[in-house]
């Protein structure tokens, strides 16, 4: 199997007349999420994408990332939130920065317009002297403050470099199909341009081509990632069973956990390789879940790093929390610890050991303590390293936030508290239209 949750750490904290008790409730939210009756349901493009989705597009994008592999050595994907978040996971889940660079097929793919950082900003240029550049600009509008920003200096970077016609093949827009300044934009400037579905929001966007040009580009398999999310789509909307379908059951258990008191999920993995991962997971479900003054707050780990850190918290502090631990099966590096004539450290007992069952030892310890001191545990295994997988995890956990949402009691598909921070930010910087708010936020900041 591609994906199993083991719910071996985590039966211990939950009795079977709770697990029974939630199935009517994940039945209900499960046949709403799929006929499409819940709230938010203008936005479901994602739950059949793997299957049905734009062909000819599809092979844009790939023709497009072989000319981009050929024609610089530096990509550079400039969005934010879910315009980023999902491609920059899987690459770096399946061809981690620092193989990425011994590759010599395939550019190194930086991301820009995810932050208002100067410094950043600066940096990523220096990184770009001296090297051809491609760029692939993703935004719904155009007006979004961090990518636009980010866009107009790389666009000028490219300009000054290549000329204006030059520029022009090096730039890739992805944005709405019909709509919006950016569109127009492009559409005047000749550049090549991709969709952004209406009925997709960003954060589950991934398998769009918001995600899988970068992806492409990076020498990922978009075919092999595809097919994984198709085969996870017939899987998980054919049962609603909690004992029948993995994806259910991490819907009950972390409903239940919820229901418990448990106010945080912590998502676990053992790889520095799949932080971004952790990143784009906790955009999805906190973005997804956390309204009306519900939801998990998501939170995430890479041990055994922040076992020396935030390990101390998991097992002795507040009971407040449960752990979701991915871990990938199969082996893929061969590296023997070596045997030390001075012996120093003490660890001649394990030269010759491969130190991959020294990490999963690690994780095996880890959650038998972690149990031990009160924290319930699931587990997630998948199967191996490859673009299929991480296909079939991405559905399992987009599938799971819809129905999950719905359980909750929520519209998983809209996000109306991200707007708060802008409309401040832009009556602070004097934005026409917004000078009375200016003047009340300045009096409140004196």
């Amino acid at each position: 199997m591609t994906l199993k949750l083991n719910e071996k750490y985590i039966r211990p904290f939950v009795d079977e007349k709770e697990l029974a008790s939630i199935q009517s409730e994940i039945s209900a939210a499960h046949k709403v999420l799929l006929d499409g009756s819940g709230e938010g349901n203008d936005f479901l493009g994602w739950v059949d994408l793997p299957k049905n989705y734009d062909k000819e597009e599809f092979a844009r994008i790939k023709v497009a990332a072989e000319k981009i592999k050929k024609s610089c050595d530096v990509f550079v994907v400039i969005g934010i939130g879910g315009s980023y978040l999902g491609s920059r996971a899987v690459i770096e889940f399946l061809n981690s920065p620092l193989y990425n660079t011994l590759k010599k097929d395939t550019p190194d793919v930086y991301f820009a317009g995810c932050n208002i950082s100067p410094a950043s900003l600066k940096e990523l240029l220096q990184i770009c002297e001296g090297r051809d550049v491609c760029i692939n600009v993703i935004s719904k509008s155009g007006t979004t403050t961090e990518p636009a920003i980010a866009f107009r200096v790389f666009r000028a970077l490219l300009e000054k470099k290549y000329g204006v016609d030059g520029a022009r093949e090096r730039i890739f827009v992805t944005t709405d199909k019909a709509r919006g300044t950016l569109k127009q934009f492009s559409d005047e400037a000749g550049y090549e341009t991709f969709v952004v579905p209406d009925n997709v929001g960003g954060r589950f966007s991934v398998l769009t081509a918001v995600g899988l040009l970068p992806i492409a580009v990076s020498g990922v398999d978009i075919d092999a990632l595809m097919k994984g999310a198709a085969d996870a789509s017939d899987a998980y909307k054919a049962t609603s069973s909690i004992e029948e379908s993995d994806c259910m059951k991490y819907v009950a258990y972390r409903n239940l956990m919820y229901r418990q008191g448990k106010a945080t999920e912590v998502l676990v993995s053992y790889e520095s390789y799949a932080t971004m991962l952790n990143e784009w997971w906790k955009q999805l479900y906190g973005e997804s879940e956390g309204k009306d003054k519900k939801g998990l707050f998501p939170a995430s780990v890479i041990f055994s790093t922040d076992l020396h850190s935030l390990g101390q918290f998991i097992q002795d502090g507040k009971r407040n929390l449960f752990e979701t631990v991915i871990s990938v099966k199969s082996r893929e590096v061969d590296f023997p610890i070596p045997y030390d004539e001075a012996n120093v450290d003490g660890l001649n007992f394990l030269a010759g050991v491969e130190l991959d069952e020294v990490n999963k030892t690690a994780m095996k310890g880890t959650i038998l303590a972690h149990i031990d001191g009160g924290t319930p545990n699931m587990l997630l295994e998948l199967e191996d390293r490859s673009a299929y997988s991480m296909g079939y995890l991405l559905y399992f956990f987009e599938f799971a936030c819809g129905v999950s949402g719905y359980v909750l009691g929520v519209n998983p598909f809209n996000q109306p508290g991200v707007e708060a921070y802008k409309k401040n930010m832009f009556a602070l910087l004097g934005k026409p239209g917004y000078e009375a708010q200016k003047a009340e936020l300045e009096a409140r900041l004196k």
